[in-house]
């Protein structure tokens, strides 16, 4: 099966290609960027998405797609979120049924619940975005439930937090500080149950279900997670750096990491900023119940393989310059006055 992956030079995407290229699919993929690790039969046309003649090009002979591109939280661009979350989404959407496409997968996020009402996110809870990413990726998912319509089978995949290894983006902050033995932080006592999902888990749903005869939406996260707290606990024992995690008053702490992203000097988005101190989980057994899927890693696992993949390739790392947002590091900004603190 030809199966092309847009965004498959991201980190993400790069995962979703090797579970292909091992499930014997002929692989191509659509990325701006062209990574030097790339497997010598993964064909690359290297370009924009929202580039329609190029997309349409991309799409001749292709049976699934799996739209993994994003312009992510970490760019700080409202005006990429819409155009690569949305028109792009579009132009690969219109291409997929110009070109009898099969099934297109389009990963989306649970920034689209914003802050929930309730806990676990389920079916049946509304998306109510609270910030303009979230807004364009549910956008882009309606781009695709209206799809359907046309006759084109669209999967929507709506992800927690994705670790794994070479996960960074925010997270290598976080590794850099425990790997220094310096303090992390969590807002107010930190209690907030917070749920992620290893990519190679994400990936196993995600061909689970490209081979589905159905369209469907699908949440995905771990089935075992705790509190913010715990999480990073666990992270500092098992690094073993003398690390310890605090706390920062809850209401003050987030006010300045709005305004401090709005001024552009520090990392963080506004999802993260919206996020970060607040509770979000899902209800996945649906997911494992229609996909006959289950996942590997509990949130503990998956965190700790991350760090120890930092640490093995720290160098490597920090050398990288036109890497992906989720596989470079990040400049601290303003965060770095946390080094500051007693």
């Amino acid at each position: 099966m030809r199966t092309l992956v847009t965004g498959g030079s991201g980190y993400f995407g790069e995962v979703v290609v090797e579970r292909l290229r091992e499930r014997g699919d002929e692989v191509r993929i659509l990325d701006l960027v062209a990574n030097d690790n790339r497997s010598a039969d993964v064909e690359l046309l290297q370009g924009d998405v929202r580039d329609e003649a190029l997309v349409r090009r991309a799409l001749e002979g292709v049976e699934v797609v799996h739209h993994d591109v994003a312009q992510v939280p970490l760019a700080k661009d409202r005006d990429q979120f819409w155009s690569v979350n949305v028109d792009g989404t579009r132009n690969v959407l219109s291409a997929a049924l110009a070109e009898g496409v099969r099934k297109v997968v389009l990963v989306s996020s649970s920034a689209i619940y914003g802050v929930p009402d309730r806990n676990p996110v389920d079916a049946s809870t509304e998306p109510m975005p609270q910030e303009e990413y979230g807004r364009a990726k549910l956008a882009g998912e309606r781009l695709g439930i209206e799809m359907r319509k046309r006759g084109l089978q669209v999967d929507v995949v709506r992800p927690r937090t994705v670790l794994g290894h070479g996960r960074l983006g925010i997270f290598q902050i976080l590794f850099e500080w425990i790997r220094r033995g310096r303090p992390v932080y969590v807002l107010g006592g930190g209690d907030n149950v917070y749920q992620f999902v290893h990519a190679d888990d994400l990936a196993s749903a995600c061909l689970k279900a490209d081979a589905r005869d159905a369209s469907g939406e699908y949440l995905v996260g771990t089935d075992r997670f705790g509190t913010m707290r715990e999480l990073l606990e666990g992270l500092a024992r098992h690094a073993g750096t003398g690390s310890s995690v605090r706390s920062l008053p809850f209401r003050a702490t987030q006010l300045a990491m709005a305004a401090t992203s709005k001024l552009g000097v520090s990392p963080l988005g506004d999802y993260h900023t919206l996020m970060y101190g607040r509770s979000m989980f899902f209800d996945i057994r649906e997911t494992m119940e229609t996909l006959d899927w289950k996942p590997q890693y509990s949130s503990e696992e998956m965190i700790s393989e991350s760090y120890d993949w930092y640490i093995e390739h720290r160098d490597e790392v920090m050398k990288r310059t036109d890497a992906s947002h989720h596989r470079s590091p990040v400049k601290l900004g303003v965060l770095k006055l946390l080094e500051l603190l007693p």
